[in-house]
């Protein structure tokens, strides 16, 4: 019985102390994950010429986003084009994990992916999503079309038979 009192009370010491830990986090707010992108965000170069041509390659990605939103077939194609590089990051990155020195001032390929999920991955997804809700609002636009047109043709049907 000693040995099961002991083993609750050590219990619960330990469960106290996580929610102590827990709380103190809670309290510090968000300011250890703002540093961490602070920090993240200064120790990249972002004047190497590939990370200007990979925003490059976002801005021209995200014009032709918005240009083509009316054309749901191409943006379709776009949208695989985003999931897929999603898809083959992981691949992408240990290939420039170990080929960085041709073309980079330090190696920002770590084995977890961080700095590619961060700076590929991530703005493919928010390209990806905003595909998503274009495809989504003409969706919903094509079936008030639809419903309209379909009301019109019961109206004409109804019309037609008084006559």
């Amino acid at each position: 019985m000693e040995e099961l009192k002991s083993a609750m009370n050590e219990h619960l010491d330990q469960m106290a102390d996580l929610v102590e830990k827990f709380t103190v986090e809670l309290r510090s707010g968000l300011k250890p994950a703002t540093e961490n992108f602070i920090g993240f965000f200064h120790a990249i170069d972002w004047k190497e010429p590939w990370l200007m041509s990979l925003i490059l390659f976002y801005v021209v990605l995200l014009l032709v986003t918005f240009l083509s939103r009316k054309n749901i077939n191409f943006q379709m194609c776009l949208f695989l084009f985003a999931l897929g590089s999603v898809y083959l990051a992981e691949r992408l990155n240990s290939f420039l994990g170990n080929n960085w020195k041709s073309f980079a001032g330090q190696n920002y390929f770590d084995q977890h992916g961080l700095f590619l999920s961060v700076l590929w991955s991530g703005p493919l997804l928010v390209i990806a999503i905003i595909i998503l809700v274009n495809t989504l609002f003409s969706l919903c636009q094509l079936i008030v079309r639809w419903k309209k047109a379909e009301l019109r043709h019961r109206a004409r049907l109804s019309r037609d038979k008084k006559d």
